[in-house]
């Protein structure tokens, strides 16, 4: 355990600032864990306030991903990287192929990827620099945009949990909010009409909007997330930026269920206890949108949908487990998901300590 930079104690093994002031790249690499394998995680392009506020982004996503990568039963471990800025005006090929040189320089120990602010075009310029990269275009023999099984994903442990809740696997008739219908949210959209669903969706985007209503010109929009949280509704689908389950949205929430894309919705640890003691079941981030990471590390195998959506198709057993779990200890199922990646981080890492012959 090392001390923080902002004084903060910390469990990860490896934080990297990279910086090169001729592109502008201010970046930082978080390493939680390789206790299972390599750590992969997605590079989130963002105009943080502050370096502050990019190191604790990248420490609690970093950490997400690690107990994302256990509990989707993959041998990968867990890390981040965020890029301070607007990709908007910052983006370019010189930063990220100097972004690319800093994870080559890791040697492997973190393996990079797609997130918010960064696409499948910016991997494969990454890649020129760097082989430690996944989620590049099928034309660089990546995988594509992760966000169609990222999304796969949250539909399947959304009708685990639909199970748990009602009693059977369906959504058709249930009404769904979608908070955010950016790359994963519109897509899930589609899986929710598919189903028979009643959709309903905010956005800070009028462009997302648009689009997702062009698609599907039967969803209903609301003005803002606040609107959709109080709105009648069964499901809530956090499907943008972190921290949108706070107290003052558990106090308000009107959903049974709450099962969507975006990481780290809890906005500090216990607001899973509140959304329990409502009796709201919380699906957790990590568990049911795994879809993403289990597609971009098939590439490191070279890349078979078919075998990567049917790992993903497993979210509604994990969630599933999860909850049985959760019920048998009588914990939330957020503390349950936490227990079982923990139980394998912890039991296959040992194994990594017996010498191979």
């Amino acid at each position: 355990m090392t001390e923080g930079v902002f004084g903060r104690e910390s469990v990860h093994e490896q934080v990297v600032f990279c910086q090169d002031p001729a592109s502008g790249l201010k970046a930082i690499i978080g390493i939680y864990s390789t206790a299972l394998g390599p750590a992969l995680g997605g590079t989130r392009f963002y105009p943080y306030e502050s370096e502050s506020a990019a190191l604790n982004d990248v420490l609690a996503l970093s950490k997400g991903m690690a107990y994302k990568n256990a509990l989707a039963g993959l041998d990968l471990g867990g890390g981040k990287a965020v890029i301070i800025g607007d990709p908007a005006t910052l983006k370019s090929e010189p930063l990220l192929r100097a972004f690319g040189r800093f994870v080559q320089s890791l040697s492997g120990r973190y393996i990079t990827a797609c997130d918010v602010g960064t696409y499948v075009q910016d991997m494969d310029i990454v890649a020129r620099e760097c082989k430690y990269v996944t989620g590049r275009s099928p034309e660089d023999g990546g995988a594509g945009d992760s966000s169609v099984l990222t999304a796969y994903g949250v539909f399947q442990g959304m009708r685990a949990s639909a199970e748990h809740v009602w009693g059977k696997p369906e959504l058709q008739g249930r009404r769904i909010g979608v908070a955010g219908v950016g790359k994963v949210g519109h897509i899930l959209v589609g899986h929710l009409v598919e189903s028979g669903a009643q959709v309903v969706i905010s956005d800070v985007s009028p462009a997302a909007i648009e689009r997702t209503r062009a698609q599907y010109p039967g969803v209903e929009v609301v003005a803002d997330a606040a609107t959709l949280v109080r709105s009648d509704i069964d499901v809530y689908a956090p499907c943008a930026l972190g921290g949108a389950l706070d107290d003052e949205t558990v106090a308000v929430l009107n959903a049974k269920i709450v099962c969507g894309a975006a990481n780290n919705q809890l906005a500090y640890p216990g607001v899973d206890k509140a959304l329990d003691d409502r009796g709201i079941l919380f699906a957790p981030d990590y568990l049911v949108n795994a879809g993403g990471v289990i597609q971009v590390s098939d590439e490191l195998h070279g890349f078979d949908f078919a075998r990567a959506k049917r790992k993903t198709t497993a979210i509604f057993d994990t969630t599933k487990a999860v909850y049985a779990l959760a019920k048998a200890d009588g914990v939330p199922p957020a503390t349950a998901a936490d227990r079982l990646a923990e139980r394998r981080m912890a039991n296959v890492g040992r194994l990594r300590s017996i010498l191979s012959v």
